[in-house]
């Protein structure tokens, strides 16, 4: 299962790119929790879109967060710290991977990670788009699963939407809607435990 998970971005500047990066950071630096709800579509190569759902973020720096999506898709991820937990309600099946191993290169690095953003991203400007202001990430490993992740920004620097590109040419597009920026969260959001009689796979 991929893990997708939340963005953010920057403003269109037209005497360099650096200045988008910077408002990124700043961002980021001025945000240790957030918490959003969000609708999710996915388009194959063709534009056709294939899938629809919604649901709920909440994430506090660094690397814990929470990821549910309502029906039909009906999963729940979970970053711990340690780990991330990947629940499929319909198949009752839990797929959990070492933190480290799942953030690298992953969208939620941009989101949840700490530091080594550009270690792990090359970053640009993406200029202007459905009255949205992008940053483009690219992942610097080739084995990270997608080709790249559009954050976009709206007028007053709130966070409003992320593309996701990945190797295939499908194009997953959220939108957030009713964004929290550093909300008291319960520790208890970050905790995950398999439910009884679930399937476990992966690192333990």
């Amino acid at each position: 299962m991929r893990l997708v998970t939340a963005a953010l971005a920057l403003s269109v500047c037209a005497s360099s790119s650096a200045a988008s990066i910077e408002r990124y950071k700043a961002f980021l630096n001025g945000t240790q929790t957030a918490r959003a709800q969000f609708e999710q579509k996915v388009f194959d190569r063709s534009g056709k879109l294939v899938q629809q759902s919604h649901g709920s973020f909440v994430f506090q720096r660094p690397g814990r967060f929470r990821w549910v999506y309502e029906k039909p898709a009906d999963q729940v991820i979970v970053g711990d710290g340690q780990r991330v937990w990947i629940y499929d309600r319909q198949l009752n099946q839990v797929t959990v991977r070492k933190l480290s191993a799942a953030l690298g290169s992953t969208p939620a690095a941009l989101l949840a990670g700490a530091s080594g953003i550009e270690q792990a991203f090359a970053l640009s400007d993406a200029g202007e788009k459905d009255g949205l202001e992008w940053m483009e990430a690219r992942p610097r490993e080739r084995e990270a699963g997608f080709e790249r992740v559009r954050l976009g920004f709206g007028a007053h620097g709130g966070l409003q939407a992320m593309e996701l590109t990945d190797n295939f040419g499908q194009t997953t597009v959220l939108r957030f809607s009713r964004l929290e920026r550093n909300p008291k969260v319960n520790p208890a959001e970050f905790r995950f435990d398999p439910p009884k009689g679930a399937d476990v796979l992966g690192d333990k």
